[in-house]
Parts: structure tokens; sequence; C-alpha cells
């Protein structure tokens, strides 16, 4: 047995060393160009540090790489993260010209969370050139280097990218301790304080630590959640249905800069006793719209995220799906479409009633629980104070 293991991680090894040369040959064959990362919609902590691990690992290409997301840095230690180590993000504008970029970086995401960039990208004839994720594979664009595993996070990968070379790491460099930071932080996050973390993630969370500045890790680490942030808690607690070890709830409307607070209910409400897996949503309103977003935290090792979300939910009209996962979390997010909108608090309720009654039911078709044992829809969650 001991042979299998030592014979599996040597060629585990190897794919690693394959895919750092084919990497490197990647961004050898494309000095001196101008490049865009690609952010999801809400990017988290590992999106953030690794898109800064990528452009810093660019300069020493004579690549120039901005990074790019379409949404809102809401959650009070991304906006920590982003402001202390002064990480540069650039947010997309709809419309917004991108040819002057000769090729596309996606980073913590495949396309799925980030479409209209996407299109844009298309539309003005950028090119795909690298995806670097760590979720379940998408298909959804053919690029010329892809790097995708089942690992705890995507700043894991960039972290041994580093450790293999590409960067020289120096101890009193300002921007190598600022980066070093923020990959920790990434790490420390995706893997939920390491409790998620595989090998990997501790052997590059050993690297980084030589380099990271643990005061300013700290101080992210213990920003305190928004007053908003702790009524969307509350609230998902109290219109929670608990089902075969599922917590599930519908927390009403809210406003786009309070989405980050949906993973931080889920995050809170899978750690109740006899929970294994907790999925709240919302519907997002905002000046793009309204969407109904969602995640899943779950702690049970038999239940992949990724292919529940997509059973659950499905694909959109283009064949694309509505959300996806990794080890223990996902998410999902599909717009309302032409039921957007709607001044009339009446209309709203029963908009809101729905969508609530019918998600509730995909999910408990999923997990093979019969509402009629005692589940109807809660009306209630419309209220008005939902409407942030």
């Amino acid at each position: 047995m001991a042979k299998q293991n030592s014979a599996s991680n040597e060629t585990a090894k190897t794919k690693d060393k394959n895919k750092v040369a084919e990497f490197k040959g990647v961004l050898e064959a494309h000095k001196g160009e101008h490049h865009v990362i690609v952010l999801q919609k809400y990017p988290d902590p590992d999106a953030i540090a690794s898109a800064f691990a990528h452009q810093v690992i660019c300069r020493n290409y004579d690549i120039e790489a901005d990074i790019l997301y379409t949404g809102r840095i809401s959650h009070q230690q991304n906006k920590a993260l982003v402001n202390l180590l002064k990480i540069s993000l650039t947010r997309y504008t709809k419309g917004q010209d991108l040819s002057g970029y000769k090729g596309a970086v996606f980073v913590d995401t495949q396309g799925g969370t980030a479409r209209e960039v996407v299109k844009s990208l298309e539309a003005d004839g950028v090119p795909a050139l690298i995806i670097i994720d760590h979720h379940e594979p998408l298909d959804i664009l053919c690029p010329e280097f892809s790097d995708i595993r089942r690992i705890g996070a995507a700043a894991t990968i960039y972290t041994q990218y580093i450790e293999s070379g590409l960067l020289k790491m120096k101890s009193g460099d300002e921007e190598h301790v600022k980066l070093a930071t923020a990959l920790m932080h990434g790490i420390l996050t995706d893997t939920n304080g390491f409790l998620r973390a595989g090998p990997e993630d501790f052997q590059a969370a050993a690297f980084l630590s030589r380099y990271h500045d643990l005061e300013t890790l700290e101080y992210i680490m213990e920003q305190e959640r928004s007053k908003k942030t702790m009524e969307i808690i509350s609230k998902s607690l109290s219109k929670r249905v608990v089902a075969e070890s599922f917590s599930i709830a519908g927390i009403g409307y809210l406003k786009t800069n309070d989405r980050d607070a949906i993973p931080q209910a889920a995050d809170f409400l899978v750690t109740e006793e006899n929970v294994h897996t907790a999925i709240v949503f919302g519907i997002v309103t905002g000046e793009e719209g309204e969407f109904l977003v969602g995640s899943l935290r779950t702690t049970k090792i038999s239940l992949d995220p990724d292919e529940f979300i997509k059973d659950v939910f499905g694909r959109d009209s283009q064949g694309k799906f509505f959300g996806g996962g990794k080890v223990s979390a996902g998410g999902f997010q599909m717009p309302i479409g032409f039921l957007s909108g709607g001044e009339s608090q009446e209309y709203q309720n029963l908009k809101w009633q729905t969508f609530d009654a019918k998600i509730k039911e995909r999910i408990f078709s999923k997990i093979g629980y019969d509402k009629k044992n005692g589940f109807e829809s809660d009306s209630s969650s419309s209220d008005s104070d939902s409407q942030a």
C-alpha cells in the first residue's frame, strides 16, 4: 500500500512539473503582450490573491495584465484585502472595449461566472489563453493552456508555480510580502481554515509562511461582519427549513452590496447540530437587474456540490449550467428575466413566494424529501423588511 501511495505521489509531482513547464512556455510565447485577467462576478480572496500572483509573475515575461471583474467587492474581508495590500482591480462596465488586449486569462473561474465579459471578449476578438481553476471542468472555453485540479484553492496552484521558480521570492521585498499574505489568505478562506485542506495546501502554506505578514493577515481575517450581514444571517436562521439534514433558507430580496451575506449565512447554518448541508438563496436586486443567487455549504464527504447544483438547477438556453461547485461548497445564479422589477409590494411578494417554493421543490425532489410531511412555502419571507 505504501509503495502504491509513493508511486501515486511521484506521478502527481511529474504532472505538476509538466504543468509548470507548459505554463512557463505559454508566458514566454506571449512576451510583451497586454492581457486581461478575468475573475468571477463577485471575486473572493482566493480569486483576488491568485490574480495578483498571475499579475506579478507576468512581469517577469514583460506581460502587462489588468484584473477585471463585473460585480462588487462587498465582503468586509475582501475590501480589507484589496485596500491593505493595494491590489488594483478594475470593474467591468457593459459595452467596455476590450479589443486592446491580446489575450484573456481566467483565474478561479472558467467563464461560467463571468459570461458578460466572455461575450465581450469574443465580440472583440480576444482569445482565451489560460485557465487556472480548482472547480469542476465546465468546457466553456478552449484556451491554449489550462490547469484545472481538485485542490483546496487556486492560490495553492499559484504558490506551486512560484515555488517551482517562476518567481524568486525575497523576504524583504514589499510586493512579495503582500503577495504571500494574499495567497495565504486565499488558501485559508477556501479551505475553511485548513479544515478542508489537502497535503498540497499545507505545503503551499508552509512555503508562504516564510514571507507573509502575519499581523496584516490577522487584521484582514478579523474584520467584523456588518450590521446588515448579521441581519441577513439572523433571517436565514429564522426562515430555514431542515429536511433530511439539509438546512434550506430563502431570505427574500437583498441589494447587490449585501450579496456576500448569502455565503456567510450558509457558512453559519451548516454549523447547526444534525445538519450536514446548508443552502441559502435570495433575489439580488441592483442596476444590472434581478438575479436569484444561492450558496451551498456541506460537511458531508459523499455529497458533491458541483454535481448537486448542476442536477438541481440545470442549464440555460445556451446549455451553460446555472451554477457549480468544488469540494464542500458551491453556488448558483440565474436571471429573473422578464419578471424582474415591479414596484407593487403585492407583486414583489407573489414573485418571491413563487421562486421560494420552486427552489425548495427542486431541492426536496433531489434529496427525496416529501413536502407533504409538513413543509409549506414560507410566504412571510417576502416581508417588506427583506427588500434591502
